[in-house]
């Protein structure tokens, strides 16, 4: 079963995500912030990152600066955030993210993006 991990300070948002999730048979943990993101990647791997943007400690940016420049197993990752500007899907890449979604994310989209970026549906 893949793994997954939400980090959003939200939970209302960690639990829409998780139900979309868990819905499609994956495997659903959550984290607050960057920094207990980043502590639970260094544990043990996830096959996929749903990261927020705007976060108290550290933002989704800094957690993707922070895990893609660790030598650890790299998983995709998609930005999910309210920040629909195109200067903040730069950033989003730049800093390691696969895709970018705007909130509040379409089910039917999100479940796309988790497919192709883990290898379980054609483009």
């Amino acid at each position: 079963m893949k793994r997954i991990l939400i980090v959003d300070d939200a939970a209302t948002v960690r639990l829409f995500h998780r139900q979309i999730l868990e819905a499609a048979a994956y495997a659903v943990d959550e984290a607050v912030n960057g920094i207990e993101a980043l502590e639970k990647a260094l544990q043990s791997p996830f096959d996929l990152y749903v990261v927020d943007v705007n976060m108290p400690k550290l933002d989704g940016y800094g957690f993707l600066r922070e895990l893609r420049g660790r030598d650890i197993p790299q998983a995709p990752a998609i930005m999910v955030s309210t920040e629909a500007a195109a200067d903040d899907q730069k950033l989003a890449y730049a800093s390691g993210a696969n895709a970018y979604l705007i909130k509040p994310s379409n089910p039917a989209q999100l479940l796309l993006h988790v497919r192709l970026l883990i290898g379980e549906a054609d483009a």
